[in-house]
């Protein structure tokens, strides 16, 4: 009698990248410590969103030494979104594990992610506390409230951007949006997929390095603008949201 092999264990973890120079070589050599201990089958992976600074350099250097790190660059900003659906779509792994590159989050905190997979499809952090400037923690904590009642987002947290999804997630969510607005996005699509979602705390640092992207009026204006248009895609004209009909649609006809 033939005997089915247990599926191996594999995640790749990968970084999106920008002003992040000072911070990502650190974060590579960590996580790829940290992979090590939880799988002999892993990857790690930056993209380097056209970042101005010497990122490109250190990157190479790491490639050099590292035989499973390998990098993404952009000719062209592609804006946030468009950093993590290269690092999606390069992700050979069966988990696919990310986090910004500017050290705000604590790697080796993967491992509480990792021991809470079995039997859920995304395994989704919260910060415990944010250590931010007032009035992004002020802001931050109204946009939260606000995008997980309008989109339905069963998660404490929808921005933290340190997640665990199984790859096969987007055989069903396909990711169309290049701002930071991606977040909200892919955790809408996710829920309304019936992806089974586990939450586990994480820590939250002060920013080492660079500066934040996302926070400025003009972006924050320009998100909410966008943040409309993706609500009446989802809900309104009830769009597919993968490469097929939306997971958990009635069948045409149905009763």
């Amino acid at each position: 009698m033939d005997h089915q092999q247990p599926e191996k264990e594999s995640i790749t973890a990968f970084f999106p990248a920008y002003n992040d120079w000072g911070t990502i070589a650190s974060m590579v050599v960590l996580t790829s410590r940290v992979l090590a201990q939880l799988t002999d089958d892993f990857e790690v992976i930056v993209v380097n969103d056209a970042s101005p600074d010497h990122l490109q350099d250190i990157l190479e250097e790491l490639s050099r030494r590292y035989p499973r790190f390998r990098y993404i660059t952009h000719q062209e900003n592609r804006g946030y979104g468009g950093a993590l659906k290269s690092g999606f779509a390069a992700a050979t792994k069966k988990w696919v594990f990310y986090t910004d590159g500017d050290a705000q989050y604590d790697v080796r905190e993967l491992n509480l992610l990792w021991e809470k997979r079995y039997g859920v499809d995304v395994v989704n952090g919260y910060k415990m506390q944010r250590s931010d400037p007032w009035y992004r923690v002020v802001v931050g904590r109204f946009y939260h409230h606000f995008v997980r009642n309008l989109f339905r987002i069963p998660v404490r947290d929808v921005d933290c951007d340190f997640r665990l999804i199984r790859r096969d997630v987007f055989d069903r969510v396909q990711l169309t949006e290049d701002s930071g607005l991606i977040c909200v996005e892919m955790m809408a699509k996710i829920a309304l997929a019936r992806c089974r979602i586990a939450q586990v705390p994480v820590h939250h640092y002060h920013r080492m390095h660079g500066k934040s992207q996302f926070f400025n009026i003009r972006r924050v204006l320009r998100v909410f603008i966008n943040m409309s248009g993706l609500w009446w895609r989802l809900f309104i004209k009830r769009e597919p949201i993968g490469p097929g009909p939306a997971a958990g649609a009635k069948p045409s006809g149905s009763g």
